[in-house]
């Protein structure tokens, strides 16, 4: 029997898996939400799981004094390696690359990417994102990516912003899961932060949201789909790319 379960993997006591959950569970799955930094303990592995997704958090893939990210190093490379839909985002795509032997660490030049940037896809990711769009950022440390993925997208001030490892692993830099009320609350608890190197303001944000929200809402359920074999049609054929990937149309 194929499993309908996703692991969602959160990071903070009061995160939530926001637009990700809820399309997720749109598509008929149950949802397995853990939050091994709140003590919870993650499966033995991923083969009673149509798939697990890994969140982002203030913490950094490099702080290996922590032990839940020490585990969830483990625990992802080896996901990765089953050849299970495995979507990691921004931390989850960064333990993802670490896990594969990558360096994960700031910008040069302390740039930070805090708001809405527009992406662009390599060839190889043209299915993905067809001539590029603008997608939800929060982070100041960014990925390599592994010599054995591919690239998929890249951005103005963090080059690697999406990669594809085997056939069903992904690593995204963006935040493709956040609602209004998510980024109410992080532009709010996090407001020193918006006078980074980089970032955008408050306003700014929630302008952008205005003109791209509603793209990124659809790229994410034609990806979730695409990424759980829910398509009949190949990525090579995928009608519309994917809504011109968020603002890119």
């Amino acid at each position: 029997m194929v499993s309908k379960k996703i692991l969602l993997i959160v990071h903070q006591e009061h995160s939530d898996p926001g637009r990700v959950g809820s399309q997720l569970a749109e598509l008929g799955y149950d949802l397995d939400l853990r939050r091994p930094a709140c003590g919870d303990a993650l499966p033995p592995g991923i083969d009673d799981y149509a798939g697990a997704v890994v969140f982002g958090g203030p913490m950094s893939a490099n702080d290996d004094h922590l032990p839940f990210i020490r585990t969830e190093l483990d625990w992802i490379t080896r996901a990765a390696h089953s050849g299970k839909p495995y979507l990691g985002i921004c931390l989850g795509a960064q333990l993802l690359a670490r896990g594969l032997g990558c360096k994960v660490e700031a910008h040069p030049e302390g740039m930070h990417e805090i708001g809405y940037y527009r992406l662009t896809p390599t060839r190889d990711g043209r299915h993905l994102f067809d001539e590029g769009g603008h997608f939800y950022q929060w982070h100041g440390e960014g990925f390599e990516v592994p010599s054995d993925a591919v690239l998929l997208a890249e951005g103005p001030h963090f080059r690697n912003q999406a990669f594809r490892f085997g056939k069903a692993a992904y690593g995204i830099q963006f935040h493709p899961e956040v609602t209004y009320t998510m980024v109410q609350r992080w532009t709010t608890k996090a407001a020193h932060r918006m006078v980074l190197p980089g970032a955008q303001s408050r306003e700014e944000q929630f302008a952008k949201r205005e003109l791209y929200d509603h793209q990124i809402a659809a790229w994410l359920q034609r990806f979730l789909r695409l990424w759980l074999g829910h398509s009949n049609e190949s990525a090579e054929t995928e009608p519309a790319r994917l809504l011109a990937a968020a603002g890119g149309i």
